[in-house]
């Protein structure tokens, strides 16, 4: 039996031949020619007003002097504590991000609505209250960085320490919010039929939960590891910013553009391919074709 004969298979109004259906959600993509001029203009307007500031970065650039600009000390210097602190903060989001996100996504608590606006708050923050934030909870004579300092010895502020603190701070969200919403759409049942098997409810999570959502927490993962290289309202609010210590590349970036904007191009077209790196690294989650 051919393929136009099969059960349920309609004929083309065209060629007779048996029409594909569409999987479910999806839209009829239309033309260029189709779209409506009221829409079509701003969109394009919009479309190029977030990339024209891109390609100025890549015109502006003086491609003849930039293996010098990228090659010198400092600039590695900024790159390797950027990368640290990055993957540092990532670290801590993941091991106090997941079990928050799993709290929000599969328990019933009084106030979880509150939590989960506290929880995203740093989202939409301006990152320099969030560091004044930081320096009046964990500050030298802060709410609980003077106990932190009196007991243990241990002062965050203007340390590399503290760049991690304050990166964390800012980029934990984009973890959480991505897991819970992993956790929202796995279906909680296999995790009910291994609690029933004799499980304890931390095994189930830890080999059924975890495997199921491990995509999640990866893209989760990779979005606060961006956000984290990309901070600095909070890193040089709450840590300062001193070359080898605490300067960032954020951070150096806005040094070199007060004396030295060619090298501010250079530093930025680096974080730049950060992030091109990233939205690569997310397509197939974010960015497949329809």
């Amino acid at each position: 039996m051919t393929s136009r004969d099969e059960p349920g298979a309609a004929a083309s109004p065209r060629t007779g031949g048996p029409r594909r259906r569409r999987g479910p959600g999806r839209t009829p993509a239309r033309s260029l020619r189709g779209a409506p001029l009221p829409l079509l203009v701003p969109a394009l307007i919009g479309l190029a007003f977030l990339v024209l500031p891109l390609l100025a970065l890549l015109v502006r650039t003086s491609w003849s002097d930039l293996p010098g600009q990228l090659t010198s000390a400092s600039v590695w210097q900024a790159l390797r504590l950027s990368l640290l602190c990055a993957t540092a903060a990532t670290l801590v989001s993941l091991l106090i991000g997941v079990p928050l996100a799993w709290l929000l996504a599969r328990v019933d608590f009084p106030g979880r609505g509150v939590v989960r606006a506290l929880v995203t708050l740093p989202l939409v923050l301006p990152p320099v209250v969030g560091g004044v934030a930081l320096l009046s909870a964990l500050g030298r004579n802060g709410v609980v960085g003077q106990w932190l300092d009196a007991w243990f010895g241990v002062t965050l502020p203007f340390t590399t320490a503290g760049v991690v603190v304050a990166e964390a701070f800012v980029a934990m969200p984009f973890l959480v919010i991505s897991v819970e919403g992993t956790l929202r759409a796995a279906d909680p049942r296999f995790e009910e039929a291994a609690t029933t098997l004799g499980a304890s409810r931390f095994t189930a999570f830890r080999r059924v939960t975890l495997p199921l959502i491990a995509p999640g927490i990866a893209a989760g993962a990779v979005l606060a590891w961006a956000r984290a290289l990309g901070e600095f309202g909070a890193t040089i609010t709450f840590a300062g910013n001193f070359p080898g210590r605490t300067q960032t590349m954020p951070l150096a970036v806005y040094l070199a553009l007060q004396s030295d904007p060619e090298a501010a191009i250079a530093l930025s077209l680096v974080l730049l391919a950060v992030s091109v790196a990233v939205l690569a690294g997310l397509r197939d989650r974010w960015m497949t074709a329809s």
